[in-house]
């Protein structure tokens, strides 16, 4: 297995750089830890104002905050359930009356709870749906209505290869991620004539917490089905979303694959 050495917020931030993104407030949902951290820190380096959404770990979240304006940025941490409709509509209230817009959405939280179908509990299939997919149209539908009055925005969705593909154990997880897709495309269509643009990114196997706990015999063969024989770093997933931020002005309803060739479908 390949392993680099890094500091925790990955490639140091060049301030010789210019800021695309001076101006426009972003919110990442999860972004305290994880691909979450890396996309906050990489649209604070692109100089947005970052919400640092999170409904635990209130100190990691300070953490990425803090992390991006040491390195020259903005940032705060917003706490909120994304999975609570009250929640989400209270969190950009807040975010509205703080920074007084929005440009950029990026609906990254999500969680497991892997299981085969025949032990698959009604719980996990909702919190997993709750949390991965429904929070995506509960931060869109407050998210809509503020970008609508700029005449500008961005809503970025991290859906997963495992959403294309399937995967054992994941019907939940599967299920939102390709739903993400469909919800992706659907809006997408909507908002095009407003110059909102909607995409997804789908990373494979990411080099995560959640990574590491995976025992060594496991990754070595998750690693033997990836053609390039690597997990992605959190990074090279969040410089897919800048891109779209960014680049993607003529693209829209589009997937993103960030996979190292997991998954090479059409």
């Amino acid at each position: 297995m390949e392993t680099k050495e890094r500091t925790a917020t990955g490639t140091a931030p060049d301030p010789t750089q210019p800021k695309p993104l001076l101006g426009r407030v972003a919110v990442v949902t999860g972004g305290s830890r994880g691909i979450g951290s890396s996309i906050a820190r990489e649209l604070g380096a692109a100089g947005a104002t970052v919400v640092v959404n999170y409904v635990r770990g209130a100190e990691a979240a300070a953490g990425v905050v803090a992390q991006i304006e040491a390195a020259g940025g903005a940032a705060s941490a917003e706490a909120g359930d994304v999975s609570k409709h009250e929640d989400v509509g209270a969190m950009f209230g807040r975010i509205k009356s703080r920074h007084g817009r929005l440009d950029i959405l990026v609906n990254n939280a999500g969680i497991l709870r892997d299981r085969t179908f025949k032990k698959m509990s009604i719980a996990d299939w909702h919190a997993v749906i709750d949390t991965n997919l429904t929070s995506v149209m509960y931060c869109s539908h407050f998210a809509v209505p503020m970008l609508l009055e700029n005449g500008w925005g961005r809503i970025i969705n991290i859906s997963s290869f495992v959403g294309q593909l399937g995967n054992f154990g994941q019907a939940n997880y599967s299920a939102a991620k390709a739903g993400i897709l469909g919800f992706t495309k659907s809006l997408a269509i909507e908002l095009a004539r407003y110059n909102i643009t909607v995409n997804a990114v789908c990373p494979g196997f990411v080099e995560t917490e959640m990574w590491s706990s995976v025992p060594p015999n496991i990754q070595e063969k998750i690693l033997d089905r990836i053609p390039m024989h690597r997990v992605a770093k959190p990074e090279e997933i969040a410089r897919g979303v800048r891109f779209f931020a960014v680049e993607g002005d003529y693209m829209t309803g589009q997937s993103l694959n960030i996979n190292g060739g997991v998954y090479m479908g059409w």
